[in-house]
């Protein structure tokens, strides 16, 4: 009787741990998924499917690789703000490719051009992923490997799905781009080297998030109203 009671805490722990890595992938590999269909979607769309393959590959084995340094890497002052920044830029830069109105220059990206920035932006953001599965797993290394897995299929299939959705409904660019600045901004506060600035500031994390999203939206109206400009001085 003893016995089956230890099996059974055993077994519950583990499907603990299964359920809490399946939640965790499915929420944080959105933003990975977002920059894959952001960055394949300036691509011809008989190349969407193995850019959507090499970026999420590309993002799996860079999870494995950080698997076994992570920890530590989240608390190298200054690293957090740098790849904070990086998202930032990667968001506008995104944004800018998407908002292009000459369609033969979106065509001119390369399949390298994409990957670069998918692999860029996953090396920063991967990292929270790769924590959050292995504190989940409470050191099974099968519930690690398995949430490891699992991302894979999942940032395939969501970036294959949002491409699809960007083309039908523009504004989801947009959207896509804001959620990868609310992303930077949050990194950038929660550095620790700049922890001690902000310790004293309710609801910072929530200010940096809002700060990156809003740069982001100030951005686009600005290259909307240059792409009118423009549209005007060129009619008259």
């Amino acid at each position: 009787m003893e016995h089956s009671v230890i099996e059974f805490g055993w077994n519950g722990a583990f499907l603990s741990g299964l359920f809490s890595i399946i939640l965790i992938d499915v929420i944080l590999s959105g933003d990975n998924s977002i920059v894959i269909a952001l960055a394949v979607k300036t691509l011809p769309a008989e190349k969407r499917r193995l850019g959507i393959i090499i970026g999420a590959g590309a993002a799996a084995v860079m999870r494995i690789a950080f698997t076994f340094i992570a920890s530590h890497l989240m608390q190298v002052p200054y690293l957090k703000l740098v790849g904070g920044l990086l998202i930032l830029w990667i968001a506008l830069k995104l944004l800018s490719e998407n908002e292009d109105a000459d369609p033969a220059s979106r065509q001119v990206r390369t399949m390298f051009h994409a990957i670069w920035i998918i692999m860029v932006a996953d090396f920063t953001m991967s990292l929270d992923n790769v924590l959050g599965v292995a504190g989940a797993s409470k050191g099974s290394a099968l519930l690690l490997w398995f949430g490891l897995g699992l991302s894979i299929p999942l940032v395939m299939f969501a970036s294959g799905m949002l491409s699809k959705l960007m083309d039908r409904f523009p504004v989801i660019v947009l959207l896509g781009a804001m959620v990868l600045g609310k992303v930077g901004g949050e990194m950038i506060v929660g550095d620790p080297a700049l922890r001690k600035y902000f310790e004293d500031i309710p609801h910072v994390h929530m200010g940096g998030s809002s700060l990156g999203a809003g740069l982001v939206v100030i951005v686009y109206l600005w290259m909307k109203h240059r792409a009118k400009s423009k549209t005007a001085d060129s009619a008259s």
